[in-house]
């Protein structure tokens, strides 16, 4: 014959939610029962429209599938020169050698005004304002003084979301990501009752083979042999005998 043993911890946490929803049927607290028992905390994954066993379970099959994540490689630039080769006209900061090209600047007047008036390095004053004082020229020899080579772009390995399409640094990121914004958990007691998403097979499984009348049958039977449960089991066989 089928053996249930409800555990101390388990007593009282079933004890308590019984005691919080009186109208509990008898599925509904073997349920309860089950999911603490085997710690079982199904989550949704909207996008599929199904509920899965637990996290880690999705989790699994989705990298499995290679639908989580995929490996790509980004090129990272550098910097962008201040000066180049089609530079024709530079603006320069006399305090620090702060250089704007207008042809790599939009506004590199406009920059260089900026610049100066906030320039810690700048100490001249004139009414107590920083005075706006700075070098333009268009001489090719003071220009080509400012071209500095572009370093090669390096290239690194990264992560992109397969749900999302955003990057991440490490797979870890990605996956925590997918945790934290596409899935929801719900009571495995909520499964059986809902209708708007389908169940997998995995979970739809445990289920089944957790519902069996002989461990019902069996879980009723080692709660009423507890002072504290057993008002709650001859309820529901009281119940039964009147059906």
């Amino acid at each position: 014959m089928t053996k249930v043993a409800i555990s101390e911890g388990i007593q009282e946490e079933l004890e308590s939610f019984l005691k919080e929803h009186r109208k509990a049927d008898l599925v509904t607290a073997y349920l309860f029962f089950v999911s603490k028992r085997f710690n079982v905390r199904p989550i949704i994954y909207a996008k599929e429209r199904k509920i899965y066993l637990g996290q880690q379970q999705l989790i699994e099959s989705l990298e499995k599938q290679g639908k989580l994540w995929r490996e790509t490689e980004i090129k990272i630039q550098m910097g962008q020169p201040t000066v180049n080769e089609e530079t024709k006209r530079i603006y320069i900061c006399p305090f620090t050698g702060k250089v704007f090209g207008d042809n790599t600047h939009p506004n590199p007047q406009d920059a260089i005004y900026e610049w100066v008036s906030r320039c810690p390095e700048n100490t001249e004053r004139l009414n107590g304002m920083r005075v706006k004082r700075f070098y333009v020229s268009e001489d090719p020899e003071i220009i080509k003084n400012y071209i500095t080579s572009r370093r090669a772009p390096i290239s690194k390995v990264v992560f992109s979301s397969v749900v999302t399409g955003k990057l991440f640094g490490s797979k870890k990121a990605v996956i925590d990501d997918f945790i934290q914004h596409q899935l929801r958990e719900l009571s495995l007691i909520e499964v059986p009752s809902q209708n708007r998403f389908q169940i997998d097979e995995q979970l739809l499984e445990f289920i089944q083979k957790q519902m069996e009348e002989s461990k019902l049958a069996a879980f009723v039977e080692a709660m009423s042999s507890i002072d504290a449960l057993a008002p709650f089991a001859e309820g529901w066989m009281e119940e039964e005998r009147e059906e």
